[in-house]
């Protein structure tokens, strides 16, 4: 009885080490972690933001591997035993750290490109990248703590790099066709482009080997990089979304062009002030083109606030236009041919 009194207390330490990290972790991710989030909102800086929100749920974590490590100091363990549970508690905490660091780089990354914009402009690529990049690292200094020379792996990589190189030349091709298509700023997501081959629709997404566009049917256009690289592309956001765009009109060869034009202006500024997506400060613009077979034929400039706010602008102008027309006698007359046969 006295042995298995003294062997249960050899297990009361450990357990109480263990036991009271875990509930020192989570006291302080309920409370502390809690605090300091509010006191972060209040905060103009946003990277404190992004700290807390790294690491929270790890200093449970933490704190239970710290107890484990305190509890260790007091059990029988052999020494061999020991350093295994040792290094596995040690990659524990490394992946952890990878994990939370990961978490602040595309944090940061994501807040300085929606301040600069451009070339570091948030995309999943950026995103997937450094979360890459900070997990090789993370594997790396693993290889190094388990006492594996990563001056092998390196090499071997150096070469087996190469040969992925050669035989993933189109992948690659769309890798770095992304990159420079982000760094040129020339597209960036949310922009509203067409391409030479005739696809058009709002930019959604720059990834790894593709970029997507949403065409207003709402169907999603899979471009790869390279192609979109290479292409001709009309970018509409750039610079100033404001756009000019003309309707064309046709009335007959006994109208009364000044009329005309008076009638015309008046509709379209009309348009350019109730209408949402018109610009009110514009004035639009006749200007008379072609003698055509039957109409005298003439364009009506009009300005939108982006690209899209065409539709809604011309659809409301053709409607008050031909009902102003029929007040006025404006005849638009329709297509003639005479045919003299002999």
């Amino acid at each position: 009885m006295l042995l298995d009194i003294r062997a249960l207390e050899k297990w009361i330490i450990p357990a109480v080490f263990i036991i009271g990290g875990l509930l020192l972790g989570i006291i302080l991710e309920k409370l502390v972690i809690k605090k300091i989030t509010k006191l972060s909102l209040r905060t103009k800086w946003e990277g404190d933001d992004i700290v807390v929100q790294s690491i929270r749920g790890m200093l449970v974590l933490w704190f239970f591997i710290g107890s484990i490590y305190g509890a260790l100091e007091y059990t029988a363990i052999k020494p061999d035993v020991l350093h295994v549970i040792h290094k596995g508690l040690l990659i524990l905490v490394i992946l952890s750290v990878t994990i939370a660091l990961s978490r602040v780089c595309v944090g940061f990354i994501n807040v300085y490109s929606r301040k600069v914009g451009g070339a570091f402009l948030s995309t999943s690529m950026f995103a997937n990248l450094t979360k890459i990049l900070v997990f090789v690292i993370g594997f790396l200094i693993i290889l190094q703590t388990l006492g594996l020379s990563i001056t092998p792996i390196l090499t071997a990589l150096g070469v087996g790099g190469l040969a992925v190189a050669l035989a993933l030349q189109d992948t690659l091709s769309n890798l770095f066709s992304g990159i420079h298509i982000i760094a040129s700023k020339q597209v960036s997501p949310g922009d509203y482009v067409k391409l030479s081959s005739g696809e058009e629709g709002h930019i959604i997404d720059i990834t790894w080997r593709f970029t997507t566009i949403k065409s207003l049917p709402n169907n999603m256009i899979i471009v790869p990089n390279s192609k979109l690289a290479s292409a001709i592309v009309t970018n509409y956001n750039m610079k100033d979304e404001v756009m000019s765009f003309p309707v064309q009109v046709g009335v007959s060869y006994d109208s009364d062009l000044e009329k005309v034009e008076k009638v015309t202006i008046e509709v379209a500024e009309e348009i350019m002030k109730f209408v949402p997506g018109g610009v009110p400060e514009f004035s639009p613009l006749v200007r008379y083109h072609t003698l055509g077979d039957s109409s005298i034929d003439f364009n009506v400039i009009l300005r939108v606030r982006n690209y899209t706010d065409q539709f809604p602008v011309k659809h409301a102008f053709i409607k008050k236009l031909i009902s102003r027309y029929r007040e006025e006698g404006i005849n638009i007359p329709f297509p003639v041919r005479t045919v003299y046969m002999k």
